[in-house]
């Protein structure tokens, strides 16, 4: 790994940054220092007119009142709908200086150019911080993330840090991160209000020694289940069955579904992962990954007593034509492709997304299934948890010029104004208010009617920021969800409240020594598995295989993984 060329000099500044805010604040007797304060003061009680009566319930905004909401910070129209109320200091904006701030993210597929994002020039122009956003390449962000660290040379900010190798821990001790925990709550006063107003926020957003590296998405709820079962109505008529729910049923309605034209009625698939997902794996406790077991122990998944049962099972639904054959291979398109045509009849996928490939593009109706379970009566499982931590982490580097102007910038993304933004896009043409003070996407949103033409599985990208380091409203705010019609968001709840979650890991953290470690442990742990579950399943091994998968897992160095990560789950218990 390289030196960073500007490693000393950035962490000079950062603490000279430090040691002049304590200065500061303890000079109560000086002219400057009292100066200081009073501005502090008149920035923080500057109020706005009451705009509430002319935008709320207003449907058919004036370009004024348009413009009133979207180039000001004016937030009085908006109401608060949250346990926790969404903090709104504006006193850092417009900021004081003329600053461009370099941001480096993976580039978004759907968006060709970030720097000509529609919320992101109205952050720039509310915030009065200009912003470069480098994309490299879609396909190629981990070997520009590698050749950026490597070269030295590093940009403001980065979001996705967790790409350094070994973490966010790691790239701090390396001199590419800065350590912003003395300097939160001073530059970054609506992220603090807002992490430390929950304990779950405020657990899942600091290290495991109390440092905070970086800006975290971070939501006012836990976000439902995203990932599971769904099945074709028209599936359910042709077949006469009833929605399955013992993988004996599941195995008679996929003959059956079969049997009455679908050919291929399981898409399995393998690019998302599928195989591991825990969606049929998880009847027979046989996580994708690492678990909490009965006593609250990291376990493994792959490694469990009734692997060679799941094994079996698979291995016999595949013989018997139940799975797309290309389930080992499809990408993303070929899956989406194979899901609207009459092969399929069932589909492990997100509902939001099914929503628009098959509801909203192919008039296709679907219907949610819980992960099925070995026993009638069991209660259904998944590992799919979130705990309030969501969209992506950004982390200012050593090299940035002005670290104050980039905390300032992340920061608003944590405002009740840049909840709005980010969220629901421009006010007039994107999203209205309620009667409440509540944002919503009108029957004439750019997210549903693009003058372009495109489909709001694309638009949910283009006029809002869907997974940024931001308060993500995912509930109210993904078109999706919340489309005329829509029952994606109905089916998300459901497997939410009705499937058990108690063996979920949390987002723990590792050292930097024990990352590598991890890493190296965990790559090759993953590609063991893969490799022997996929031949088992397709018939080229048999299923006593395991045995020896199970064996070598052992010699990898299993038990050592497992106490990596048992080690970080105590560290994260006495956060």
């Amino acid at each position: 790994m390289a030196k960073f060329t500007k490693r000393f000099f950035g962490i000079f500044m950062v603490s000279v940054l430090v040691l002049v805010t304590a200065a500061c604040s303890s000079k109560n007797e000086t002219g400057d220092a009292g100066q200081k304060e009073e501005d502090t003061k008149v920035r923080n009680e500057v109020t706005f007119t009451d705009i509430s009566q002319n935008i709320r319930g207003n449907e058919t905004p004036t370009q004024e009142q348009q413009e009133e909401v979207n180039q000001t910070l004016n937030d009085t129209y908006l109401g608060d709908f949250f346990d926790e109320t969404i903090p709104n200091d504006y006193s850092a904006y417009p900021y004081e200086k003329d600053v461009t701030l370099d941001v480096w993210m993976p580039a978004i597929a759907e968006i060709p150019d970030m720097n000509n994002h529609a919320v992101q020039k109205q952050v720039e122009e509310l915030t009065g911080i200009k912003v470069n956003f480098i994309t490299p390449p879609v396909g190629q962000e981990a070997d520009a993330f590698t050749l950026m660290i490597s070269s030295g040379e590093l940009p403001d900010i980065i979001i996705n840090p967790e790409r350094y190798p070994g973490g966010l821990e790691a790239g701090l001790n390396d001199g590419a991160y800065l350590d912003l925990t003395e300097l939160m709550e001073k530059n970054a006063p609506n992220y603090s209000a807002w992490r430390n107003s929950d304990e779950t926020r405020r657990k899942t957003t600091v290290t495991d020694s109390g440092k905070l590296l970086g800006f975290y998405g971070i939501a006012p709820y836990s976000e439902w289940t995203w990932f599971g079962t769904l099945i074709k109505k028209e599936a359910l008529e042709k077949t006469g069955l009833e929605v399955p729910t013992t993988i004996d049923e599941w195995h008679n309605f996929l003959k059956k579904s079969k049997e009455v034209g679908y050919t291929e009625p399981l898409n399995y698939g393998s690019s998302y992962g599928q195989i591991f997902t825990g969606i049929i794996n998880g009847a027979y406790g046989v996580w994708d990954w690492t678990f909490l077991d009965e006593n609250g122990k990291v376990a493994w998944g792959p490694a469990q007593p009734k692997a060679k049962e799941y094994l079996t099972t698979m291995q016999q639904w595949n013989k018997e034509g139940l799975l797309n054959r290309d389930w080992a291979t499809a990408d993303f398109n070929q899956r989406m492709a194979s899901a609207i045509s009459e092969k399929t009849a069932i589909m492990m996928d997100s509902p939001d997304t099914m929503f628009s490939y098959w509801k909203q593009q192919n008039d296709i109706d679907f219907i949610g299934a819980l992960n099925p379970v070995l026993n009638k009566g069991d209660q259904s499982a998944t590992t799919y948890k979130n705990f309030k931590r969501t969209g992506t982490t950004a982390a200012i580097t050593t090299q940035c010029e002005d670290v104050e102007a980039a905390m300032a910038w992340l920061d608003f993304n944590y405002s009740k104004k840049g909840w709005e933004i980010l969220n629901y896009g421009e006010y007039g043409t994107v999203h209205l208010i309620d009667e409440n003070g509540k944002p919503y996407f009108h029957e004439d949103s750019y997210i549903y009617k693009d003058p372009e033409g495109q489909p709001v599985a694309t638009t949910l990208l283009k006029y809002r920021m869907h997974s940024w380091p931001s308060i993500r409203d995912e509930h109210n705010s993904n078109p999706l969800i919340v489309a005329k019609g829509s029952y994606s968001g109905d089916i998300r709840k459901e497997w939410t409240e009705k499937m058990d979650t108690s063996m979920a890991m949390p987002p723990i953290t590792f050292t930097q020594e024990e990352a590598s470690r991890e890493a190296e442990l965990g790559n090759q742990l993953s590609t063991l598995r893969g490799e022997y579950f996929a031949k088992i399943i397709m018939g080229e091994l048999p299923v006593d295989a395991y045995d020896k998968f199970l064996s070598d897992a052992q010699k990898m160095g299993l038990n050592e993984f497992l106490s990596i990560h048992q080690a970080a789950l105590d560290r994260y218990n006495q956060r």
